[in-house]
């Protein structure tokens, strides 16, 4: 059954679907997803909507990020009441919205959405970059919230060659929390390791879509390989195991960034959600 802010196709008859683009520092929250006694982003975001708006208003997520975990492009949709929205601009909307949410997050823009949008079923890739600072005299208290400090040195070429075992599509078990019903079935279009001009480290992942914890999982074996405990090799070992690997552990969330997400032209974003919905298998090898 579809009704006002719930998670459809079909948007409810006297309601506008629109798209947020937001962004957010996830230090102090518990993640995306509102859970009972916690604060999070979706809390955030649903609670100054619904005082816009004059009721309980849903909104949804293109990637449901983990607690501490930041967002420079993340993307939600929500289905507002027309009556809200007929003495608003979408500027004054916008503006209000980013009263009331705090300056932890940031709404950079609410405007209608196209026919059939859905902010996590019309999504065709996300854009994820990790940051680590290994060298001491590098470290800035400025960037601790967003970038992880690491005590070794870090590899980096061996770091790129283990990467690349992982691009196409695999079952991604092995770097995944598994989810009742959900497939662990992704596949990923790049994994880049480089420094940059400061000597950070940027590990950039590009994906259709990523399962529950699976970009800190892969960076986490990344890092195991950097460090010299592990060759890279043994990457491609553990995602062929698919089971997890004690040594390949979850890094903090601290250095994690959704940096962007993309869709598709307008008239393919029913398609997209078409696809989306289809529990993904994983298709035969050629002989």
């Amino acid at each position: 059954m579809s009704g006002p802010g719930t998670d459809s196709r079909a948007v409810p008859e006297g309601f506008t679907r629109v798209r947020l683009d937001l962004s957010y520092d996830g230090t102090g929250f518990s993640g995306w997803a509102r859970q009972p006694g916690r604060e999070t982003i979706q809390q955030r975001i649903e609670d100054a909507l619904s005082e816009i708006c004059g009721r309980h208003t849903a909104v949804y997520c293109a990637g449901r990020t983990d607690a501490g975990v930041h967002a420079r492009g993340q993307v939600a949709h929500s289905d507002l009441p027309d009556e809200s929205l007929q003495r608003r601009t979408w500027h004054g909307l916008t503006a209000q919205l980013n009263r009331l949410i705090g300056p932890q997050i940031r709404c950079r823009r609410v405007e209608p959405a196209p026919p059939h949008f859905d902010a996590r079923f019309a999504a065709q890739s996300r854009h994820y970059v990790y940051r680590i600072c290994d060298v001491a005299e590098q470290r800035d208290p400025l960037t601790r919230h967003w970038v992880l400090f690491h005590p070794r040195h870090l590899d980096t070429d061996a770091m790129a060659v283990a990467a690349q075992s992982l691009l196409g599509e695999h079952d991604f078990a092995a770097f995944c929390r598994a989810r009742e019903g959900a497939t662990t079935i992704r596949r990923l279009d790049y994994a880049t390791v480089h420094r940059d001009a400061n000597d950070l480290i940027e590990i950039a992942l590009g994906a259709d879509a990523f399962c529950h914890s699976m970009v800190r999982s892969v960076v986490g074996a990344l890092v195991a390989v950097g460090e010299g405990r592990r060759a890279p090799r043994w990457v491609a070992a553990v995602l062929a195991a698919g089971q997890r690997d004690s040594a390949a552990g979850v890094v903090s969330a601290r250095g994690l960034v959704l940096e962007r997400v993309e869709y598709p032209p307008d008239n393919g974003l029913a398609s997209r959600v078409r696809e989306s919905r289809q529990l993904r298998q994983l298709k035969p090898e050629a002989d």
